[in-house]
């Protein structure tokens, strides 16, 4: 008993966290590919503005950090509306590999932009020792983490209510699944490529804020969550939203269970090579079943 309360608080709800933060982030990143057809490279440090951007709020309102995410969100969102303008829209119809390269580029104005308001040091949200919350006298999950989960709940369900109910869902939808008819069908390609900026953009955020409590703040952040995040996205299939989110949650919870001792008193991999757990899942996947577990678009 003693071994699986152990599992359970300090490898399956940590892996639950991780993996909560890579689905937020991975949504972003299949929904653009889905749409805009390019791997969006600057995506991680989408969620380094993000972060930012409550870490500023915080300095002149000191509350909890996800009163502030509206903050962070908005931030991320004129961040992601104007490189798309500026940087990506001239570059549609040219080869995919233009707009790819340009996303790295971009990625390099964030992290430089952040370095130059921010600093490059680390920085923290709030200081000092948070009592984790006990349930059933055994259990302790952390208000941080317990949030996290719950939110990345409630926001699946709330985009997938979106996708499937809404009728920007819906055309998002139609113009992943073939961009061409959807426009000679009269719907607004431009509308919903803003669209998908927007969510993508704020769930980037979200992620960056939780990452950001979770650790500390810094200009590298989201860059070295973003290979888990495309390995997350791979996995769920590429252009399938909640298959990324699914795809986030497995890849966490894989990370971190990996590191358990199962054989013995020593972990099955040491903690230093576990992000090793998602690069082998995706070059697997890449390998064997390059349309994911939701059959999502070939890359």
């Amino acid at each position: 008993m003693n071994e699986l309360v152990t599992f359970i608080n300090l490898y399956l709800i940590p892996g639950l966290v991780i993996g909560s933060i890579y689905a937020l982030g991975a949504v972003g990143i299949s929904m653009i590919f889905g749409i805009l057809r390019f791997a969006h490279f600057a995506h991680g440090d989408l969620m380094t503005i993000g972060g930012y951007g409550v870490l500023a709020a915080i300095a002149l309102i000191p509350v909890n950090p996800l009163f502030l995410l509206p903050f962070g969100i908005a931030l991320s969102i004129v961040c992601a509306l104007a490189v798309d303008r500026f940087f990506y829209r001239p570059l549609r119809d040219l080869p995919t590999i233009y707009t790819v390269i340009s996303s790295f580029g971009v990625a390099l104005i964030f992290r430089a932009a952040v370095q130059l308001v921010w600093s490059s040091g680390n920085q923290v949200f709030q200081s000092g020792v948070r009592k984790p919350l006990v349930l059933f006298d055994t259990f302790r999950i952390s208000a941080l983490h317990a949030q996290a989960i719950v939110l990345t709940v409630v926001i699946a369900i709330a985009l997938h209510l979106f996708l499937t109910r809404s009728k920007t869902g819906r055309s998002m939808r139609a113009v992943s699944d073939d961009p061409e008819l959807a426009a000679i069908a009269g719907l607004d390609t431009e509308k919903v490529i803003r669209w998908t900026w927007i969510i993508g953009a704020a769930l980037a955020a979200t992620a960056g804020v939780f990452a950001g409590a979770d650790t500390s703040m810094h200009p590298n952040l989201g860059w070295n969550l973003l290979l888990p995040m495309f390995a997350a996205a791979i996995l769920g299939g590429i252009g399938k939203p909640m298959g990324a989110i699914a795809g986030g949650l497995i890849i966490g919870v894989a990370e971190e269970t990996m590191t358990y001792p199962w054989f013995g008193a020593e972990p099955l991999i040491s903690p230093s090579y576990k992000s090793a757990v998602a690069f082998s899942i995706m070059v697997v996947l890449l390998i064997f079943r390059p349309q994911g577990l939701f059959k999502g678009r070939l890359l």
